[in-house]
């Protein structure tokens, strides 16, 4: 089977995936691209990649590049994924897909008229909770499911560039993946609330004054609706990706508190015995072996300087690993991955959608039909 050349542009949450890409049987990690030189060069030789550009339009013209990998500023996304579409690459890109409904428009359309893959990497989807939630559903434990509820709650002062002030849906692919991802299902409409207000000098960024988003999204095509909140500043709040679902004949749920084990409701037991706790498994068993590692640890930098995401995020659920390993056999199997780029991109028109939502007390907003582009 063919090796995949890898480039990844952005080294520093990006550079978590270098020896995921050296170690994966079918890839070759081959190029990097950062603006800073010396980071660059930093990376490039303590990972020994020589393909080293601090330019990504000179990067793409590299026709041995497959895949280009994108960990860029949020702002960046969209434009870095249609000129890597469009230069005959494959894309893989870190959340959210976009800024705006258009440029979420314009990438399915890239990806369908170029026939390359596009993949957002969301990692609750891949994340050991996630993996057990869905094993339990496709074993019909659950029952049927009747609602689904996330949340993603982080305190981000002190973060850099641009995300100061951000409206708290503005990313929200971390909520909205799980909801949607677990049944496959699709946002039709949605309707969010805005609650509280941050501090003026964060408000002017953009001009979004609420502490917490809230949202309800109705799913086409079937009876559920899934609720949704998110908070980026002045709440005080411990870090928190939650994901519940609550079948009817069981129910899972978030622990409040990092670290604890989560809850598993049980239907029809006597009252006291309806709760218990339970230890999630991890699912490096599904990796090819030589990256099954990276499920339980870091892979950049395990100091201090780690990366802000990881370290808040504890770890994100060992999803890299998964991540990278489903964008690799999309491509080489040809097929979708998951989420394939009509997914993520209704997937992250729900959050951009919702703030508008928001700013209008709470108007619906239906989603446009991606398929139809």
């Amino acid at each position: 089977m063919k090796k995949l050349n890898i480039a990844i542009i952005g080294l520093g949450f990006g550079a978590e995936f270098i020896p995921i890409y050296q170690r994966h049987p079918h890839t070759n990690m081959y190029a990097i691209c950062q603006r800073t030189r010396e980071k660059l060069d930093a990376i490039g030789n303590a990972f020994n990649i020589e393909a080293r550009y601090t330019d990504f339009d000179e990067m793409l013209k590299d026709a041995a590049i497959d895949v280009v990998h994108i960990n860029s500023p949020i702002h960046l996304h969209a434009e870095q994924s249609l000129k890597a579409l469009l230069a005959g690459k494959h894309v893989a890109c870190t959340v959210p897909m976009a800024t705006t409904v258009e440029e979420c428009k314009a990438i399915v359309k890239a990806s369908r008229e170029t026939g390359k893959k596009y993949m957002m990497m969301e990692t609750v989807v891949y994340a050991r909770e996630f993996l057990f939630v869905k094993e339990l559903y496709e074993k019909g434990e659950l029952g049927k499911v009747q609602f689904l509820k996330a949340s993603h709650q982080q305190d981000m002062d002190g973060w850099p560039d641009y995300w100061p002030g951000l409206p708290p849906m503005h990313y929200a692919t971390h909520c909205v993946g799980p909801v949607a991802g677990l049944l496959k299902l699709e946002a039709e409409y949605v309707s969010c609330f805005g609650s509280g207000r941050i501090r003026e000098e964060l408000i002017k960024h953009y001009n979004s004054p609420f502490a917490i988003e809230s949202a309800h999204i109705k799913f086409k095509n079937s009876d559920l609706s899934a609720y949704v909140y998110r908070s980026l500043f002045d709440t005080a709040r411990q870090y928190r990706e939650s994901f519940e679902v609550y079948g009817s004949q069981k129910s899972f749920e978030w622990p409040l508190i990092e670290g604890e084990d989560p809850v598993i409701h049980t239907a029809k037991k006597p009252e006291h015995e309806i709760p218990a706790r339970v230890k999630v498994p991890d699912y490096a068993h599904l990796l090819p072996e030589p990256i099954r590692q990276f499920t339980t640890q870091g892979v950049y930098d395990l100091g201090e300087n780690q990366h802000l995401s990881f370290v808040q995020g504890s770890g994100h659920g060992g999803s890299h690993p998964h991540l990278a390993h489903e964008f690799v056999m999309a491509i080489l199997e040809d097929r979708d991955p998951f989420p394939n780029a009509v997914q993520s991109a209704n997937w992250t028109s729900v959050g951009i959608l919702a703030h508008e939502s928001a700013m209008k007390g709470g108007e619906l907003m239906h989603l446009p039909d991606f398929h139809s582009l």
